[in-house]
C-alpha cells in the first residue's frame, strides 16, 4: 500500500510541473503579444525601413528620420551609377497614410509566425514627393543625354558566298515612359538601387544570337544565295549566282528574309536589254549585194518579264542550280547577228521585188506593188514575222472590199497577197496606184509563198 502511494504521489509532482510550465509559456506568450499590440513584429520591414520591434508611434520619426538621407542609386548598363535624392525631389512622410492596414494584418497574437519569416510590406502612400521635381531630375539624368547608340538585331553579313552572323548591339537607349514609372515605383517601396538594365529600363533588340530564328534565318539566306541558274541565250551564256542575289535579299525587323522584287525585275530588264531583238537595227545583206540597215518591226526575241521574275524568284527560294532559257513572249527562228538565218522573205521597196529563201535556197522571186505612199498607204519598213497563212480570204477596208486566194499577214491587217485585179507589178506602179499597205503578187508568186512558208518567218521590208 505504501509503494502505491509514492508512485501517485510523484505522478501529481510530474502532472503540476508540466501545468506550470504551460501556464508559464502561454502567460509569455501572452505577455509578448501584450507587447506586440503597439509594436511591429521581428523581420518587419515596411517600404524598405526596418522597423522591427519598433512602436507604432515612433514610425513618423523612424520614416522621417530615414527620408533625410534616402538616396536612389541608378545604375546603368555601362556600370556607371547617379543618384535621386529625397531633396532632388521634395519627399516628405505622409502624415495621412495607410499604415494601419499593417496593423490589422500584424495581429499581436500572430507575433510567433514573424520568428520564421519575413514580414515585408508596402504602403503606396507612405511617401509623397513633387512630381514636377522628378521629372525634372529625370531629364538631367546623365543616362538621357549621353550620344545615343540604338538598339539593332543581330544581323547578317554575306562574304565569300554565305552568311555570317553579326552580333547584336543593346545600345544605350532608354525608354523614358518605363524609366520613369520604375524610378517612381522604387522610391514609393523606399529601394535604394535600381538597375535600368535588370529592370528593363533599356529599349533592347528583338532577335540576339540566342534567339532560336537566328540561325535558322541565317540558313535560308544561305539557301537563297546557293542558287545558280545558267542563262543559256543562243551561244551565249549569263549565270545568276549568290554574288548577285545577295544584293537583293534584306533581313526585316520581325527576322524575316525579304527579296527585293524590284532588284530582281531590274536584273531580268537588263537581260531583256541585252538579249531581246524585236525592233532592233539590223545589218541585212540584199539579194542585190548591199548591205542596209533595218529598223523597227516586230520580229525577234522577246523576253517575257513578268514571267522571267516569278520564275527567278521561285527558283531562288527552292535554291535551284539549273540551266535554263528564259522565259519568252515571242522568239526568233534563230540566235545570229540578226536573228533572221537562211529562211526569210525578203521585200525591197526601192525595187518593188520579192525573193523568198528556204534553207539558204531561193524558192521564188517577182516584182510587186507594195503600199502608196503618196496617200499615206506606204509599206512600213522592219523585220516582221509571218502571222499566220490562210486561203479564199476577204479583204476590206474603210472604201474597199477584195477577194484574194492567199491571205500571208505579218503587220496587223498588212500582209502578203495575190492582186488579181492587176495586170502588172513592179516598177513605179506603187506612187500613184499602190495599195493600202499590203505586197500584191500575181497569183503564182503567192501561191509558191503560200505552199512553202510558215508561221513565224521573217519577212524583211527595206528601202535603199
Amino acid at each position: 500500500m505504501k509503494n502505491i502511494n509514492i508512485k501517485n504521489l510523484f505522478n501529481c509532482e510530474v502532472t503540476g510541473n508540466i501545468i506550470i510550465l504551460i501556464v508559464s509559456i502561454l502567460l509569455v506568450y501572452l505577455l509578448i503579444a501584450l507587447y506586440f499590440t503597439n509594436h511591429f513584429f521581428f523581420n518587419t520591414v515596411i517600404n524598405g525601413v526596418d522597423v522591427s520591434l519598433k512602436a507604432h508611434d515612433d514610425l513618423e520619426d523612424i520614416m522621417r528620420s530615414y527620408i533625410q538621407d534616402y538616396k536612389l542609386q541608378l545604375i546603368e548598363r555601362s556600370k556607371e551609377a547617379e543618384e535621386i535624392t529625397a531633396q532632388d525631389i521634395g519627399m516628405q512622410y505622409n502624415g495621412k497614410n495607410s499604415i494601419s492596414e499593417i496593423y490589422y494584418l500584424q495581429s499581436s497574437f500572430k507575433w510567433i509566425s514573424s520568428l520564421l519569416r519575413n514580414q515585408k510590406h508596402y504602403v503606396d502612400d507612405l511617401f509623397i514627393y513633387s512630381k514636377d521635381n522628378l521629372q525634372n531630375r529625370i531629364n538631367e539624368l546623365n543616362c538621357l543625354n549621353k550620344d545615343l547608340i540604338e538598339p539593332q538585331n543581330v544581323s547578317f553579313k554575306y562574304s565569300n558566298g554565305s552568311y555570317e552572323i553579326i552580333e547584336e548591339v543593346y545600345g544605350n537607349k532608354i525608354n523614358k515612359d518605363k524609366l520613369r514609372e520604375t524610378i517612381e515605383i522604387s522610391i514609393l517601396k523606399g529601394e535604394t538601387k535600381l538597375d535600368l538594365n535588370e529592370n528593363l529600363c533599356y529599349e533592347n533588340p528583338r532577335y540576339t544570337l540566342s534567339s532560336g530564328k537566328t540561325f535558322k534565318i541565317r540558313n535560308l539566306l544561305n539557301k537563297y544565295v546557293s542558287t545558280k541558274i545558267t542563262y543559256i541565250i543562243g551561244s551565249e551564256n549569263e549565270i545568276l549566282d549568290g554574288d548577285i542575289i545577295n544584293q537583293w535579299l534584306s533581313v526585316d525587323e520581325d527576322l524575316e528574309v525579304v527579296i527585293n522584287e524590284k532588284g530582281v525585275l531590274e536584273y531580268v530588264r537588263r537581260l531583256s536589254k541585252k538579249y531581246d531583238t524585236v525592233g532592233a537595227a539590223r545589218k541585212f545583206k540584199t539579194s542585190t549585194n548591199k548591205v542596209v540597215e533595218v529598223k523597227g518591226g516586230f520580229y525577234g526575241w522577246k523576253i517575257n518579264r513578268a514571267a522571267e521574275v516569278r520564275a527567278l524568284l521561285e527558283s531562288i527560294k527552292l535554291g535551284e542550280v539549273i540551266k535554263k532559257e528564259p522565259i519568252y513572249t515571242q522568239k526568233a527562228l534563230s540566235r545570229g547577228n540578226d536573228d533572221i538565218g537562211d529562211t526569210y522573205v525578203e521585200i525591197n521597196i526601192t525595187w518593188q521585188h520579192l525573193w523568198f529563201y528556204k534553207d539558204g535556197k531561193l524558192i521564188t522571186h517577182g516584182a510587186i506593188v507594195t503600199g502608196n505612199p503618196n496617200r499615206g498607204n506606204a509599206t512600213k519598213v522592219g523585220v516582221y514575222m509571218l502571222n499566220y497563212k490562210e486561203k479564199e480570204s476577204t479583204l476590206s477596208g474603210a472604201n474597199y472590199e477584195v477577194q484574194v486566194t492567199y491571205w500571208m499577214p505579218f503587220n496587223g491587217d498588212i500582209g502578203i497577197h495575190d492582186a488579181s485585179w492587176r495586170y502588172s507589178f513592179g516598177g513605179e506602179i506603187y506612187k500613184r496606184n499602190g495599195s493600202h499597205g499590203c505586197v500584191n503578187t500575181p497569183l503564182y508568186l503567192a501561191k509558191i509563198i503560200f505552199d512553202n512558208i510558215e508561221k513565224g518567218t521573217p519577212i524583211i521590208c527595206y528601202e535603199e
